[in-house]
């Protein structure tokens, strides 16, 4: 029997692909326009994805925010109790840093809980708290070559922006704030967010006509990411192109993208 390098490498190349696609039709997911969302560990998913131009995303902080410090919280408005979780009991390093591997650029909110990089661009949100102990600013690292912004964009209190959106999530980010974000990278068309969370990384997307992979563990956060969404797009920003794909749940054997 003959040997072919070229052709047996080609075809355990292919196979492999076809392994890797296999397990990642394996987790469930849902089409939504030009939104993949699934639900699963991001640490098995991601390794199965194609390479993005961006990650925009809110890992955890390591600050044990889940669990159930927000209710006692704030003076004037009552807070919202979501609960008591262990997911922001420790920070994500391993799937942080595979995740700005996958992207060309890398926006990273919590940056500062995590050993990133010297970087000559943190995106700083100035969140106007008040009295309360919520920090007056989050920071969000990038690997972007421009200088330090900042947003100043009230999101806690009884006077709190975007006041018609529920807070569905303990660490949800307004919307303005990932479009802000997202206005940093306006030629980056592919999006990937590994912490989903609630979808708002998704609903700026879906609002400003990018392409969007988020990656959810919690089947609860995954069904508000997948209703938040699907909202966007009933109620689209003017002057963006909006997909023509409906919400389906996505075929096994559609290919994976």
């Amino acid at each position: 029997m003959n040997y072919d390098p070229e052709k047996n490498g080609k075809e355990g190349y292919e196979l492999a692909i076809e392994k890797c696609r296999e397990k990642l039709l394996s987790f469930p997911r849902v089409k939504i326009g030009d939104c993949t969302l699934y639900q699963g560990d991001c640490l098995e998913i991601m390794p199965l994805l194609p390479k993005f131009d961006a990650v925009v995303t809110d890992p955890p902080y390591g600050i044990s925010e889940a669990a159930g410090k927000n209710k006692s919280r704030g003076k004037l408005a009552k807070a919202t109790d979501y609960g008591n979780a262990s997911w922001d009991d420790k920070t994500a390093d391993d799937a942080i840093d595979l995740a700005i591997l996958k992207s060309g650029n890398a926006i990273v909110f919590g940056g500062n809980y995590y050993d990133l990089p010297p970087s000559s661009c943190w995106l700083v949100w100035d969140k106007l708290n008040g009295s309360n102990d919520f920090a007056d600013c989050e920071l969000a690292w990038t690997n972007m070559k421009i200088a330090v912004r900042r947003l100043t964009y009230q999101w806690n209190g009884m006077i709190r922006r975007e006041k018609h959106i529920p807070r569905q999530h303990p660490t949800q980010k307004p919307i303005e704030v990932m479009k802000w974000c997202l206005g940093f990278l306006p030629n980056k068309q592919t999006i990937l967010d590994p912490f989903m969370g609630s979808g708002t990384t998704g609903v700026a997307c879906a609002k400003m006509g990018r392409k969007f992979t988020g990656i959810e563990l919690d089947p609860k956060y995954f069904d508000i990411a997948c209703e938040r969404i699907e909202e966007a797009y009933k109620q689209p920003d003017l002057f963006i192109e909006q997909p023509k794909e409906k919400f389906t749940q996505a075929d096994i054997f559609e290919e994976a993208k």
